[in-house]
């Protein structure tokens, strides 16, 4: 077995980052992924900046282990391939705009009188219908409908920041993900197929609320206060740079004192419980105290202290020191690879370890534009006149 889904077929209409990446964690887990993409550019990520030898990071960051084929899906042939493809997939995934799949025939209705224990999947920006259902979305939106960006705030600069990276597109896969394999499994408990929709809002909503929303949780006029997470989440400046420390317990705060040097405010009753702490005068006294403390003392030798003292505490790694970590390298969460067009290239890991069914982020490539469309039609029965028809006409690409 090459993985826990490991003789699962998925046929992947999707396009960015919502519906490949989770189609692509799918794929590391052994299921076969079939990239369904047109046959003009393809996937628009195909045209996303570092690119080489025909493929750009951005794409092979989000379709390791699948194949891909290219097909016209506005043509009468095009649309029957992929019904085949339809016929023989125990998943299909999609993130068109709402109706979009209706009008090309791809449908839930339609390819369930195909295929009746199908797994269809629709990713969204904001679910099927509603106010906003129609209208056109990217991540950073997404980001300002629910809430992420507003907490992005640095006190010397109180304005709001977007998150600089896809936050709701990768949350909306990692859900996508954990959905379609909850529905594989209730289909081997007999539960058969289903329709899975995954608003992206409603995605980027859940996974912002657990700290997010701390302050919006308890309703009513009697709701407790206190300071939110990100109202302490921040960098800690030092004499020559910044450290991130996050000190939650009276010990590992006792420890962060000792390591600044001034022990006696554990016995501070301002400083010294969590209770005391909490109050917004005395976390504010505090805070000034410790900024103080820090800036008087390097990067290096703060950092060797509050590890000595047990305190939760990390470096600020530029992107290139990521790589040389030292935790880094002995969990070999980056892996490298040999692409045959685009040369030496790096991955992260699956960060799932399964003891039994391993991943395999090796397995396959990332995918050129229409790669794999003469392989994937030849195993649905086409013919050589065949494809050179389908191939004439426009209604796939086949690669020379």
């Amino acid at each position: 077995m090459s993985g826990p889904l490991d003789g699962i077929k998925i046929l992947d209409a999707s396009a960015i980052v919502s519906g490949p990446l989770a189609t692509m964690l799918l794929a590391d887990q052994g299921a076969d992924v079939i990239k369904l993409e047109p046959t003009d550019v393809g996937d628009t990520l195909r045209l996303s900046p570092f690119a080489r030898g025909g493929m750009t990071s951005f794409y092979a960051n989000c379709n390791r282990n699948k194949r891909a084929i290219a097909v016209n899906l506005a043509s009468e042939d095009g649309l029957a391939i992929a019904l085949k493809l339809v016929a023989e997939s125990d998943v299909f995934v999609q993130n068109w705009r709402p109706g979009a799949a209706d009008r090309l025939g791809l449908g839930d209705e339609a390819l369930r009188r195909i295929n009746p224990d199908l797994i269809y999947c629709s990713i969204s920006g904001y679910g099927p219908d509603g106010p906003y259902s129609q209208r056109r979305v990217y991540d950073p939106i997404i980001q300002g409908l629910s809430g992420h960006t507003a907490v992005q705030v640095n006190p010397e600069v109180p304005i709001p920041d977007l998150v600089r990276n896809i936050v709701a597109d990768k949350s909306s896969a990692y859900t996508a993900a954990q959905a379609i394999t909850a529905a594989l499994f209730a289909r081997e408990r007999g539960a058969g197929g289903q329709h899975i929709d995954i608003p992206m809002i409603d995605a980027s909503l859940a996974f912002f609320w657990p700290d997010g929303m701390l302050a919006h949780t308890f309703a009513g006029d009697d709701k407790p206060s206190g300071l939110a997470l990100y109202e302490v989440y921040k960098l800690s400046q030092t004499s020559d740079g910044h450290l991130i420390y996050f000190a939650a317990t009276d010990k590992e705060m006792h420890g962060l004192f000792r390591a600044l040097g001034h022990p006696e405010w554990a016995e501070d009753p301002r400083f010294g419980v969590a209770a005391s702490r909490s109050n917004i005068d005395n976390a504010v006294a505090l805070g000034e105290k410790i900024a103080e403390a820090m800036l008087g003392q390097t990067t290096d030798a703060l950092l060797a202290r509050m590890l000595e003292e047990d305190v939760p505490v990390g470096p600020v790694l530029s992107l290139d020191e990521v790589f040389n970590d030292p935790q880094v390298e002995h969990n070999n969460a980056i892996l490298e690879f040999d692409h045959p067009t685009a040369g030496r290239y790096h991955q992260a890991r699956p960060a799932a370890r399964f003891a039994k069914t391993a991943q395999e982020p090796k397995r396959r490539m990332p995918p050129l534009h229409g790669e794999h469309t003469e392989e994937v039609l030849r195993e649905l029965g086409y013919g050589e006149a065949e494809l050179e028809q389908l191939r004439g006409d426009n209604t796939i690409l086949i690669p020379d």
